[in-house]
């Protein structure tokens, strides 16, 4: 019997396992992913839109107060099929060590975004449907790029050239939100690059970005803009305060939806 086999779901991939030391003290004593947005803690936002888009298969790397994370989770339990790994190199290491830890669920298509990163479904659902390639990196155009943005350069095609933080002023394109859509053979190239990586002890202070850098020259890594949609990586305290503005206004404006569809 002879017919087109039934491709998998998408699965994601949320790096979380940090403390957030950059947003003491407000993370003393709970994980970067677990701050509050427009009320509602960063991982929730990034699940809702997983969930809204049909993405139901979601693995959450942890570390710090891993505990309150997946506490978290349980919520979700009749909703979605989520699953923590646990990164024991937390404190220790960067997130390329967490993605060497869910290398073995990078088995078909998935998304991988960090866990500090908050967007809108809109955002997601552009990225999905994204001309297809193996790696396709989310960017934004910013009128001025900080010491620590991951700063994108591109070839004449648009695809990723280079991403790095140490990218001079004349080679910088746009940045990448956190936010990056493995396909075809993409997932493979990408774990196998991983676990040689960190045969190097001195790769696990590396940003998984390294690996995108590499496969970039390549020619592997596409871009998707999305500037025109809501999102904010959380890093410092003035990015809460941002994020909190618009997010908050996404909130209201779905109370409002909601009344007037009810009304």
């Amino acid at each position: 019997m002879t017919g087109n086999k039934e491709k998998s779901p998408i699965k994601a991939i949320i790096l979380s396992a940090g403390q957030g030391r950059r947003l003491l003290p407000l993370t003393e004593n709970i994980p970067k992913c677990l701050l509050p947005i427009g009320g509602r803690p960063i991982i929730e936002w990034q699940i809702d839109a997983l969930l809204a888009a049909g993405i139901h298969d979601i693995a959450v790397v942890t570390g710090f107060k891993s505990s309150l994370v997946e506490a978290l989770l349980q919520s979700y339990e009749n909703r979605a099929r989520i699953h923590t790994i646990f990164n024991p190199f937390f404190e220790v290491a960067d997130n390329l060590a967490s993605c060497w830890i869910a290398r073995s669920v990078m088995d078909r298509d998935f998304l991988l975004m960090n866990g500090d990163t908050i967007f809108d479904k809109a955002l997601l659902m552009q990225v999905l449907n994204s001309a297809s390639a193996p790696i396709t990196l989310s960017v934004s155009h910013k009128p001025i790029y900080d010491a620590d943005d991951m700063k994108v350069q591109l070839d004449k095609r648009g695809w990723v050239k280079h991403v790095s933080k140490s990218l001079s002023a004349n080679q910088i394109d746009c940045e990448s939100i956190g936010l990056i859509f493995f396909r075809e053979h993409g997932p493979q190239l990408f774990r196998n690059a991983v676990e040689e990586a960190l045969r190097d002890q001195e790769k696990l202070k590396f940003w998984y970005l390294s690996i995108i850098d590499a496969l970039a020259a390549k020619q592997l890594v596409n871009t998707c803009f999305v500037s025109e949609h809501f999102s904010c990586e959380i890093d410092f305290a003035g990015d809460l305060e941002k994020a909190e503005a618009l997010f908050s206004k996404i909130n209201q404006d779905k109370v409002l939806h909601n009344r007037l569809c009810t009304g």
